[in-house]
């Protein structure tokens, strides 16, 4: 259940209560693709970088170890170790983007494996019924991630059938619940908003799935190639059409400046790759912009990664050490950086959630809009 506590302009401060613990909003996922953040950093390292909510998908999982597999061993949570709320991606944009020789019915969608190549078979019924396997608090619908740009007419047959499977999903979800060996009986269903950059089609869709009275709502089909501009007119002209008393999700999303943007526009929660991906480069994300710890400027500096930074990484090791750990191909270093990245994304919306309860968050925005989007 979602509480709205408090709005400044669009932006808004919730608490999101959920089966598995209650999430503030606006909040970070982390992500942990097939139960773990890339990088050696395990659940038990996400309490202590203010993680909320650990993100897995169902795709991978299904494919490796297998959702029956999970579900035997106790659910991902008990597999993971991670005790808070995990929500699973429902695998449909893997599906679109990893699977070779894919081919789209409405049934759903048969596809080769990234891994071996063997044929599956996934459709609105097959995805609840793997993240019901996995016992995740909070399922995604079944969805088509369309290409973007994509010619008008296939992207709104491609929203008309999202909005059939998310129906069919809602149906298979109930019937789930009501089984007597479910892991989570209290499964949330997240519906997904399609439609491009066509915001006509943005909108009736939104209209379509929001009567659905879901537990909560995703934008998807955004940051993958189109302007920054581009994405939030399309969350503009959707805002007012989501539900008032449900949690918004931008699904994939983004840098610490696309963060602010959104939350400004009204979103409440989000998660990306970015902080995990770039820290494996050598990309730390400070309060002063972001720091390429590969440069050899680095390599006798004594400083932390981030000044103003309590994470363990900074309390701890110089910008030297993880230089050369980075340089000399050392696993630790990936870790380093890693943690503090997802430290920093955590902090950050610890931060925007304090100036909205002391209703100054738009002097925040001004504040740090710029800075957080330096290349230092």
């Amino acid at each position: 259940m979602y509480q709205l506590l408090k709005t400044e302009g669009m932006a808004r401060r919730g608490r999101f209560v959920t089966v598995h613990g209650t999430v503030q909003t606006p909040g970070f996922m982390n992500v942990a693709t097939a139960g773990a953040i890339k990088g050696a950093v395990s659940a038990y390292d996400l309490k202590e970088l203010g993680c909320q909510v650990q993100l897995c998908n169902t795709y991978h999982l299904h494919l490796r170890p297998g959702d029956e597999t999970v579900k035997a061993l106790g659910g991902i949570r008990k597999f993971t170790g991670w005790e808070g709320p995990v929500l699973t991606d429902s695998g449909g944009f893997q599906v679109f983007s990893l699977a070779k020789l894919r081919n789209i019915r409405e049934e759903g969608v048969t596809f080769a494996s990234h891994i071996d190549g063997r044929r599956i078979f996934m459709g609105p019924e097959e995805s609840m019924r793997i993240q019901s396997n996995l016992g995740s608090t909070i399922a995604m619908a079944f969805d088509e991630c369309v290409e973007n740009p994509a010619p008008y007419d296939y992207a709104k047959s491609s929203c008309a059938r999202t909005a059939r499977w998310l129906r069919r999903c809602k149906e298979e979800m109930a019937r789930l619940n009501a089984r007597q060996d479910t892991l989570n009986p209290s499964q949330l269903l997240f519906g997904i908003n399609q439609g491009c950059t066509y915001q006509d089609l943005r909108v009736e869709h939104m209209k379509e799935i929001a009567a659905l009275d879901l537990d909560g709502y995703g934008i998807g089909g955004l940051a993958v190639g189109e302007t920054a501009e581009e994405m939030y007119a399309v969350i503009e002209a959707i805002e007012p059409h989501m539900p008032k008393d449900k949690i918004r999700y931008l699904m994939g999303v983004g840098t610490p400046a696309n963060i602010l943007e959104a939350v400004r526009r009204g979103v409440d929660l989000f998660d990306c790759v970015m902080p995990t991906r770039n820290a494996r480069h050598g990309h730390a994300f400070t309060a002063e912009g972001c720091r390429n710890l590969m440069n050899a400027k680095y390599r006798l500096d004594q400083a932390p990664l981030d000044e103003s930074c309590g994470c363990p990484v900074c309390r701890s090791f110089t910008r030297a050490y993880v230089h050369h750990l980075l340089k000399a191909g050392e696993m630790l270093g990936m870790r380093l950086a890693v943690m503090h990245n997802l430290y920093f994304y955590n902090h950050l919306l610890e931060r925007i959630r304090a100036a909205l309860d002391e209703g100054r968050f738009e002097a925040f925005y001004r504040e740090n809009i710029e800075v957080i989007s330096r290349r230092i």
